[in-house]
């Protein structure tokens, strides 16, 4: 029973037994599982926290129920997507969430796109990893090495969305500027 409910949550609940691209669906998922999160807009502290321990759990739970799957990293073993594509969501919201004027103004204007965004970007380094995503996928064959290349996916997600956001914005300001 126990191992059921495990493989259940490594699995996201069969998003990882679908035959094409479960990775791309989980975190397709991932991100409409956090759009009532931005629309209710709940402490994201409690978010912080919920996040930490489903990561350490999945970790857990991988070392523990990987021999359920015929490799070590199983393409049907999705909650790795669902921890990395968390990563920029979360940094987003709890950002613009300490400042509610600009989070008010950023949840009208962007919040569909940047999700869009945020989808592609991280499905991007997932699937191509870069450097350093691809040396620990290679090196690191446990929970841990499972999870951490997909954080650090969602981190070079998180850094390039800034930086797109960054000059997005400057070209508004000084577009405002010249009408």
């Amino acid at each position: 029973m126990i191992d059921k409910i495990g493989l259940a949550i490594i699995t996201l609940f069969g998003i990882g037994n679908i035959k094409y691209a479960p990775g791309s669906v989980a975190s397709f998922v991932t991100c409409l599982i956090y759009l009532p999160v931005y629309i209710y807009k709940p402490n994201f502290i409690i978010i912080i926290v919920i996040f930490f321990i489903i990561s350490i759990y999945s970790i857990i739970l991988i070392d523990k129920l990987s021999n359920h799957f015929r490799k070590k990293d199983s393409e049907e073993i999705v909650i790795d997507e669902f921890i990395g594509q968390s990563i920029p969501i979360i940094i987003i919201y709890s950002i613009f969430r300490i400042n509610e004027v600009m989070f008010e103004e950023f949840f009208t204007n962007f919040i569909p796109l940047s999700f869009l965004i945020l989808f592609v970007l991280f499905r991007f380094f997932d699937i191509l990893k870069p450097f350093p995503i691809n040396l620990v996928d290679k090196k690191m064959k446990n929970g841990f090495g499972i999870v951490l290349d997909d954080v650090i996916a969602g981190i070079f997600t998180t850094v390039l969305y800034f930086i797109g956001y960054y000059f997005y914005y400057s070209w508004l300001v000084n577009l405002k500027k010249l009408l």
